[in-house]
């Protein structure tokens, strides 16, 4: 399989790949590999193709982006969605940190994320975050509690797990009951009633995300009539709401799927919320992977070809530490040669990493005409690659650029080999007595 998505901000001329107008040969050149490669135009693009289905015709917005950070947080990437006006939903208090350190306005940021402490949620109280999104009700009465403990008061929404199928990989649904996300459905009303009695917290909406990588628009619409169906019964119940929090989990390209268009799958939902009668809520929309996923390629180098009796191994300087999707749900990222080389035989070959496991591949089944120290460019990187890198083999991790038209900016340097040991240390022997 060999099959190339659509993108913006990289091209080919069939010889040679292109990041906006600078090679990936010079990209290469500059930076060593592996190295991600992110396009500020790709970012720009899927950024407004949200934003854009995000006014009414009289001009009106009627919903907003919160940038889901998990899938990307490097800070030159948060500043750009930050200055295009996006809010962000974080999980950690790391990620809270991060949008802090570029000046985010805290009334910005929503707060998900199964298991938060107790120093994240003082943390985000002193701050003013916008809300929590609560996933159980043991949390719900540790934010009270903390709440009132530091003399505040936690806006909250519920995250209603509505038990939807998102027909997606099982690792990365959200919205099925046996999820570890989310209020049960059968519980929500129950608990936004206790939540209505806590005095030191305050409902603001109602939050719900499925799961990542969807397709498919109809799930979407299967959820949100649960929980349209619920915010009736709660209004009927006195308790009133401020926002809606769709979640994200658009797909994207990376072969042969066929996602719907951003502007179009945005459109038709907020459509449907106001043809039900909840066009005065605040929409939240939180995409990840259909903002960065395809703005992003990571660049390696060929370091050996390994024929053998079955297989034929293409072996690179990237590995399962730098780009973990692959092992860890058997992913497909379209991979090309960036220099194309006519006199050299096409050969299958799955392409792998150099780290000690078997798990330890980037593709497989990839028809190349290459040798070594040729690069190849893994396309669709740019969402849970980065992210999720490690340091797994005591490798460094890549280095990562952002590139506008002519110009390619370091945005994250490359870890070193004393980078990997400088937090640790050894335990001196003990003297003798």
């Amino acid at each position: 399989m060999n099959l190339i998505p659509p993108l913006t901000g990289f091209s080919t001329n069939h010889h040679e790949w292109f990041v906006e107008d600078i090679s990936l040969t010079d990209i290469a050149k500059e930076f060593n590999t592996p190295t991600y490669v992110y396009s500020l135009e790709a970012l720009t693009t899927a950024f407004m193709a949200y934003d854009k289905a995000c006014f009414r015709k009289d001009g009106s917005r009627r919903a907003n982006i919160h940038f889901a950070m998990k899938s990307n947080s490097n800070l030159a990437i948060l500043d750009i969605f930050n200055r295009l006006g996006a809010g962000f939903d974080l999980v950690s208090a790391g990620e809270l940190a991060r949008v802090m350190q570029i000046g985010v306005n805290p009334k910005k940021c929503v707060f998900s994320g199964v298991g938060k402490s107790k120093s994240e949620i003082e943390y985000a109280l002193t701050l003013g975050l916008k809300c929590f999104n609560v996933e159980s009700i043991p949390e719900l009465y540790r934010i009270n509690q903390i709440a009132g403990q530091l003399g505040l008061t936690a806006n909250i929404s519920l995250r209603v797990n509505p038990d939807i199928d998102a027909k997606t990989h099982p690792y990365i649904s959200t919205g099925l009951k046996d999820n570890k996300f989310g209020i049960a459905y059968e519980d929500v009303i129950p608990t936004y009633m206790i939540a209505q009695q806590m005095p030191h917290c305050k409902i603001k909406g109602v939050d719900c995300h499925i799961g990542s990588q969807i397709t498919d628009t109809q799930p979407y619409i299967d959820a949100l009539n649960r929980i349209l169906g619920l915010i009736t019964e709660l209004q009927d119940l006195g308790i009133t709401f401020e926002h809606l929090d769709i979640g994200g989990g658009l797909g994207i390209v990376y072969a042969d799927e066929s996602p719907p268009h951003i502007t179009e799958f945005a459109n038709t939902l907020l459509d449907h919320i106001e043809a039900k009668g909840f066009g005065h809520l605040e929409v939240i929309f939180e995409p990840g992977r259909s903002l960065v996923g395809n703005a992003g390629i990571l660049l390696t180098e060929i370091e050996y070809l390994k024929p053998g009796e079955t297989k034929n191994f293409c072996i690179v300087n990237a590995a399962m530490n730098d780009l973990m999707r692959p092992s860890m749900y058997e992913a497909y990222h379209a991979i090309v040669a960036v220099k194309s080389k006519e006199n050299l035989p096409v050969r299958n070959y799955d392409v792998v990493g150099p780290v000690c496991e078997s798990g330890d591949w980037l593709g497989r089944d990839r028809d190349l005409a290459v040798e070594p120290g040729d690069l190849l460019a893994i396309l669709s990187a740019g969402a849970y690659g980065a992210s999720m890198s490690s340091n797994y083999n005591s490798r460094g991790r890549a280095a990562e650029v952002i590139v506008n038209k002519a110009q390619a900016h370091l945005v994250r340097e490359r870890e070193s080999i004393a980078d990997l040991f400088s937090k640790e240390h050894i335990i001196k022997p003990a003297s003798n007595p």
